[in-house]
């Protein structure tokens, strides 16, 4: 039986179909994540699970006994009490039940043969009510979460009203996650975490967990790490695919492609109907030519197919910018602290040296509070450092992106707005016609009607969108981004990443890619799927002072960092040498691998050339099974079909390896 279950749910604001006759069931310790573009329903259908939003029909219910714990956007804590104290009263009912526990030990010491027999049989109850909450050794449960979500110990006694937004959220989720709900809903638990604080959530949720768990994330290292199932919200529907995060999006871009194909085959079939009645509509054939108008229409309106979302790749054509020097930046010795509120100091940075050089991409990471953007700012000459010195190299043309979205004016259209503000960066050297601005906003996901809206009636993640575009499109050879993905949804963090993607070779297809911007990158991020995509130098603040360097890959970093915690032997601290410098990296060579056998090396090339001819005649099947709209009304047969069409496909792929390597 599922542990949560919602039927036939619909919502509505105002001329606005949220959610429209959907349901969804939720089985005990499955992890679902849910998916959608901004504004698409995600929270409400979250907030209706919660119970926190009355749908306008439909039920949810849960199975006997089953708790909901619900981490919401505005979390209700007592200002007054310290931040233990508020994680701690979690337990709360548990406290309760132990102080009865304690009454009733006291009665017992006075009690009658007959009353004692009803004091042990409350004593059992109470025990076992105790023994399911996890028992009373809290303590370690209550340090183990808070430390895992960033505060020190230092932070303890910190009243919550003297907390910022972003600590009260914390708070919220350590106090829900010591309840130990049998359902968990998340929405959005990873604002406001720092990449060391998701990591721990993520292996919490994963290995220590063991109830259900609804997410709502745009960390998409999140989804892949901890859910098992996603569904989609689009159009008000619900669209499940098993798995995580990236075989949901393996599976949607199959089904997006097997519906552009359905969607075409039926507009060539619409405007061959069109063109006839056109034809016929006032000759001897008109009366005909009226039924059939007649039948179209009601077609139209019964089975008509919507093109498919988001199926264009980014295509950007970009202003040139001027060639910077060899040297971007070089900064040497820099320091920086500033004093704390008990009289002690905190150093942010201290004798960091280094170097950045064209065309380099540098992710800089670190926890909250560790000096990240404090670092682009001294580096920049927007901030003075304690100590040190920094020079800026020739022919710099500086783009900066910070998170206080500035220079946008609210009565402005989008496509306007990105157009002034290109001429705005550049002093009116770059300028866009209205069609290339169009086209720029179009490749950030904003459609023609989206074009015509003011900035002041835009999200916060559309703002970022605008500026980011125009960034872009206005020459610039260095691009400082501060957390670009904040408010952003996944198809527009996606469309980002593309922009700016890193060099990378594909040894399969022998092809080298890249996003369409060619300059220097400064990224400041915590969203690590963007980081791997982007950068391929990392520069590591301790949040002690000490700074370390990593040429490589965000992911390439984590299975160093893996190793490194697996060696016995000793390592040098890393504040022991604070010192970097950042080489120029080698231009991206396909690296030789070692042949190694496949599964098919026995066969011999006869019976090979034979299998490859069935997996083919397989294929073409599978392909007209998955053009067939019908299949897709049954969404666990259209993910069998397409799963299989990927097994086709890979053993294709493996048995024309072999077969070429037979036929040298």
């Amino acid at each position: 039986m599922p542990v949560l279950a919602a039927t036939n749910l619909t919502l509505q604001y105002g001329d606005d179909l949220i959610l429209s006759d959907v349901s969804l069931t939720i089985e005990d310790n499955q992890r679902l994540g849910i998916v959608g573009r901004n504004g698409a329903g995600k929270s409400s259908l979250i907030k209706i699970l919660g119970g926190a939003v009355k749908p306008d029909s439909g039920s949810v219910s849960t199975s006997k006994g089953a708790r909901i714990g619900y981490l919401t956007q505005n979390p209700d804590l007592d200002p007054e009490e310290t931040l233990r104290d508020a994680v701690a009263g979690a337990f709360s009912h548990l406290h309760e039940l132990a102080t009865e526990l304690e009454g009733v030990f006291v009665k017992m010491g006075g009690a009658s043969d007959t009353e004692l027999e009803k004091l042990l049989r409350q004593q059992q109850r109470l025990e076992h009510e105790i023994e399911s909450l996890g028992g009373l050794a809290l303590d370690h449960k209550v340090d183990a979460i808070i430390h895992g979500l960033g505060f020190t110990d230092a932070q303890h006694d910190i009243k919550v009203k003297d907390l910022s937004g972003g600590q009260r959220a914390r708070v919220a989720l350590a106090r829900l996650l010591l309840q130990d709900p049998s359902v968990l809903l998340l929405d959005e638990p990873t604002n406001h975490l720092d990449i060391q604080g998701r990591e721990w959530l993520e292996s919490f949720l994963r290995e220590e967990f063991k109830g259900a768990v609804v997410l709502i994330s745009h960390d998409r290292y999140m989804l892949d790490r901890v859910v098992d199932r996603i569904v989609e919200i689009e159009d008000a529907r619900l669209i499940d695919y098993p798995g995580n995060y990236a075989a949901f999006r393996s599976q949607r871009e199959q089904r997006r492609l097997t519906q552009m194909r359905a969607y075409e085959k039926q507009q060539t079939k619409f405007k061959r109907e069109e063109a006839y009645i056109r034809q016929y509509k006032a000759g001897q054939r008109a009366k005909q030519a009226k039924g059939r108008e007649s039948r179209l229409e009601r077609e139209k309106q019964q089975t008509s197919i919507e093109r498919p979302l988001e199926l264009d790749e980014l295509r950007l054509s970009l202003p040139k910018a001027r060639r910077a020097g060899d040297i971007v930046i070089a900064a040497r010795s820099l320091g920086k602290s500033y004093p704390n509120e008990d009289g002690s100091t905190k150093t942010l940075f201290d004798d960091l040296s280094i170097k950045i050089e064209r065309g380099q991409r540098l992710g800089i990471i670190g926890p909250n509070g560790a000096g990240k953007s404090t670092l682009v700012r001294c580096l920049l000459g927007e901030q003075s450092p304690d100590s040190g010195e920094i020079t800026l190299g020739t022919n710099l043309d500086i783009g900066h992106f910070s998170q206080t979205h500035e220079g946008l004016s609210p009565e402005k259209t989008v496509y306007k707005q990105i157009q002034d503000h290109v001429k705005n960066l550049t002093d009116e050297q770059v300028t866009l016609s209205e069609l290339e601005a169009r086209t720029i906003a179009g490749a950030f996901l904003f459609s023609g009607e989206d074009q015509e809206k003011e900035i002041a009636i835009l999200s916060g993640g559309e703002k970022a969108r605008v500026l980011l575009s125009a960034l872009l499109a206005s020459a610039k050879n260095l691009l400082v981004l501060d957390e670009p993905t904040n408010h952003l949804d996944i198809p527009s963090a996606e469309r980002i990443e593309s922009a700016f993607a890193r060099e990378k070779h594909d040894p399969k297809t022998g092809k080298t890619t890249k996003g369409a911007y060619e300059g220097t990158l400064l990224l400041i991020s915590h969203d690590r799927a963007l980081i791997d995509a982007v950068c391929d130098q990392l520069l590591i603040l301790d949040g002690h002072g000490g700074a370390t360097l990593f040429g490589g890959t965000y992911s390439e970093w984590r299975v160093a960092q893996q190793e490194q915690s697996t060696d016995p032997a000793p390592k040098p601290r890393r504040d022991d040498s604070p010192t970097v410098s950042i080489p120029k990296p080698a231009p991206s060579q396909p690296k030789d691998k070692p042949q190694t056998k496949s599964r098919f090396s026995w066969m011999p090339i006869a019976s090979i050339e034979e299998r490859m001819t069935d997996l083919e005649i397989e294929l073409k099947n599978l392909d007209a099974q998955l053009a067939d709209t019908d299949l897709w009304k049954d969404i666990d047969n259209a993910n069998a079909v397409t799963t299989r069409r990927d097994e086709v496909k890979d053993e294709l792929g493996e048995l024309e390896e072999e077969w070429l390597r037979k036929s040298e």
